[in-house]
């Protein structure tokens, strides 16, 4: 199997480069104070460095210099800041990104071969698994530096830790298992063999369950996270799904989810309370990531293989259209009003900008397309009021 999400937990992407429309604006778009600021982050791993586009004018802002083979990219839900992962070199790192400056202003060093980095909702602490090294950096974001390092199963590629902050979920892509970490302690709390190629994950709201993507198979694997009524770290269910699953999107009431099953072009869906898998659906060549609208309606796919964004109706089941984007469409993100999406172009080196409450039956239309640097990967928005 050869895909570019696969690969992005393994630190890859694609390349080359498209057009841009700066300033282009409309009097259709929301409006905003004065103050009002928002900015999207794109790591661009051929050039080592983000692009930072200014959304509430519609333009490339600036390109900054980060480190080695940049890939993950995540906002800090409190602080104005955005962290970028660098995932070349003897050793990885983190660059800070100010979003009030949109200047790095520090680098936080970690291990071999991070790739993903996610924040607890305070903004305070940071996980990063570092591949190379077989374990997870959790970095204090005040001081700016790592204060612990926790060993988990080989070549950990994602680290997500739950809503409530107590589990720190781990999927190992080299050691086909995923390790379940009690966050305050550092401790392991069980390591679960059994789903090869384990790559994304997510979890629950309630943070009682996470769901990984066994992307080497054909499974999803349900986990009881054990946090309340004396339950205990264990396996709930393997589901059956397409051929080699590699992304997990999960809705905002929680109720569903939907993998993108690379292999098999198609997604599955997941009744998450039931564990049951509601059916598959053939989406485009090559799905490598999904989004949900904010409100629960529509599924937003990237068809890597293509130049086109799948729209499926979550509730009539079925694919209403599609939009059509640059060349090989992976990392989606919505604007903070999620009036805009944002779909990086791996193969042409773009970043295409979609309407979403226009065309038929108001599934979205392209807006535009703006130049990223060589290889992007991954995007993060920040909004903010600037003081």
């Amino acid at each position: 199997m050869s895909h570019p999400s696969a690969k992005l937990f393994v630190g890859l992407a694609a390349s080359v480069a498209l057009i841009s429309f700066p300033g282009c604006r409309s009097h259709h778009f929301p409006q905003h104070p004065s103050n009002y600021r928002e900015f999207a982050y794109v790591s661009n791993g051929g050039s080592n460095t983000v692009s930072v586009y200014d959304v509430v004018n519609m333009r490339l802002d600036r390109e900054l210099q980060v480190g080695q083979s940049p890939s993950g990219v995540t906002a800090n839900p409190k602080r104005n800041e955005v962290y970028v992962v660098n995932s070349g070199g003897s050793q990885g790192s983190i660059s800070v990104i100010d979003t009030e400056k949109n200047a790095v202003v520090a680098t936080i060093p970690v291990h071999k071969q991070p790739y993903f980095l996610d924040v607890d909702k305070d903004g305070e602490r940071a996980y990063v698994a570092n591949s190379g090294s077989n374990s997870v950096s959790v970095l204090d974001l005040g001081t700016r530096r790592e204060i612990a390092e926790i060993h988990t199963g080989l070549g950990p590629g994602l680290a997500r830790i739950s809503p409530d902050g107590k589990s720190l979920v781990v999927t190992n892509r080299l050691g086909n298992s995923v390790t379940v970490i009690d966050a305050k302690s550092g401790q392991v709390r069980k390591t679960i063999d059994g789903c090869p190629g384990a790559t994304d994950v997510v979890v629950m709201t309630d943070s009682t369950k996470a769901f990984a993507a066994c992307s080497a198979g054909h499974q999803i694997m349900a986990i009881t996270l054990g946090n309340s009524e004396g339950k205990q770290v264990a396996v709930e269910a393997l589901l059956a799904v397409g051929r080699s699953p590699i992304s997990l999107a999960l809705k905002p009431d929680g109720g569903e989810l939907f993998v993108t099953n690379y292999d098999s072009d198609s997604i599955s869906e997941v009744v998450t309370g039931t564990n049951d898998v509601g059916g598959a659906y053939m989406v485009g060549s090559r799905p490598v990531r999904g989004l949900v609208s904010p409100d629960n309606s529509l599924l937003y796919v990237s068809n890597f293989r293509s130049q086109e964004l799948t729209v499926y109706s979550i509730d009539d089941g079925k694919r209403t259209g599609s939009i059509h984007v640059g060349d090989g469409p992976d990392a989606l993100a919505f604007s903070s009003d999620g009036y805009l999406l944002f779909v990086v172009d791996a193969r042409s080196s773009d970043l295409a900008v979609i309407r979403t409450n226009t065309g038929t039956p108001n599934i979205g239309t392209l807006f535009t397309l703006l130049p990223t640097g060589r290889q992007p990967n991954a995007i993060a928005v920040k909004a903010f009021q600037q003081k």
